[in-house]
């Protein structure tokens, strides 16, 4: 299978890109190498003459008509998107722009290769979305595929919106499309911009380990690689026009998970002092959501799947890849948001 992957420099992304030409497939990468974007998470797949890397933004119609027409591909896994809440408290057009207009173009342009091609039944568009357009849940319940949806952030609006077209270019167009649900992700290759990575890092650096508010808040973490095989199983054999929750069944709130970290930290990199010493409260996001929780019940029915990695588990193994890519993290040090505190408006 060829499969065209957008933003496949990214975290997720480049963990089904790995996925994906380990088990043989032929890769299309599109990304457009925006700061958290970096070739290096691809290196290994990019020794591959299955592997085939494209520059180009997916707000680009002409890029993606070209990309379509050159490369042939017969699945859409789409994974391009601003992510960062903090940042879309900062600036929310560059969300609006990439996650809906983008989305939109991407599909357009799916459409119309799929159209003149004689609409194949093997393709499909598979859209990689994330809990947060259900917004915010109490003590109890989860999310499941039929929950409302209730974005609470620009950024959870604008992925919201692009849930929204690609299932509306299903119903209208008949475009064969699957669409996943993910919790929080963590794992090797993050952008030190998101909880695990930023523990870290400032753990190593000595800096202050900031925690929002009380740390109360409750998220639901996957592993990426397990989150990258569910995805690719779910463009293999997921129902054409359903959509499929995808989490860790590891609720843990964010002041447990710091703490898991820092005696992670304490055993395999010892400092003069343990590392929660440095556990900072900071003022909490503006709505910030209490608590993420995902019913995963049908893709595990369905397909089969279920996450492999305990939060336990998923966490050491985390915290000794960024011990052993020094190199890796030292590289992204000076780009845009490392180290900083965003989204304070």
């Amino acid at each position: 299978m060829k499969i065209l992957v957008t933003g496949g420099a990214g975290f997720i992304g480049s963990a089904v890109v790995r996925q994906a030409i380990a088990r043989g497939d032929a890769v299309v990468n599109v990304d457009s190498l925006t700061y958290a974007a970096c070739l290096a998470n691809v290196a290994e797949a990019a020794t591959s003459d299955r592997y085939v890397l494209e520059q180009a933004d997916i707000r680009d119609r002409a890029a993606m008509d070209r990309i379509f027409a050159t490369h042939q591909p017969d699945a859409v896994m789409h994974l391009a998107a601003e992510s960062h809440v903090d940042r879309s408290i900062d600036g929310p057009g560059e969300f609006v722009s990439t996650n809906v207009i983008g989305t939109y173009t991407l599909l357009e342009a799916a459409r119309a290769y799929w159209t003149a091609r004689g609409k194949p039944e093997g393709f499909r568009f598979h859209h990689i979305s994330t809990d947060e357009v259900f917004g915010s849940l109490g003590e109890e319940g989860l999310f499941t595929e039929t929950t409302p949806y209730d974005p609470r952030s620009p950024y959870s609006a604008s992925k919201a919106g692009s849930d929204h077209l690609v299932r509306a270019w299903a119903e209208t167009y008949g475009l064969p499309v699957i669409v996943t649900n993910c919790s929080n992700n963590y794992g090797p290759y993050q952008f030190p911009e998101k909880l695990v990575p930023v523990v870290i890092l400032n753990a190593l650096s000595g800096k202050p380990i900031p925690v929002y508010g009380k740390g109360e808040n409750i998220r639901d973490w996957l592993y990426v690689e397990d989150h990258a095989s569910a995805l690719l199983l779910a463009m293999d054999k997921g129902v054409l026009g359903r959509s499929y929750n995808i989490g860790g069944f590891n609720e843990v709130k964010n002041i447990d998970l710091v703490d898991k970290l820092c005696t992670i930290l304490d055993e395999l990199r010892p400092a003069n002092h343990p590392y929660a010493d440095q556990i900072t409260f900071v003022t909490d996001r503006p709505g910030h959501d209490q608590r993420y929780a995902i019913d995963a019940t049908r893709i595990a029915t369905e397909l089969g799947w279920t996450p492999s990695v305990t939060v336990d588990e998923g966490l050491r193994l985390t915290v000794q890849w960024y011990l052993d890519n020094g190199d890796w993290l030292q590289g992204l040090m000076d780009r845009d948001g490392v180290g900083e505190r965003l989204g304070t408006t």
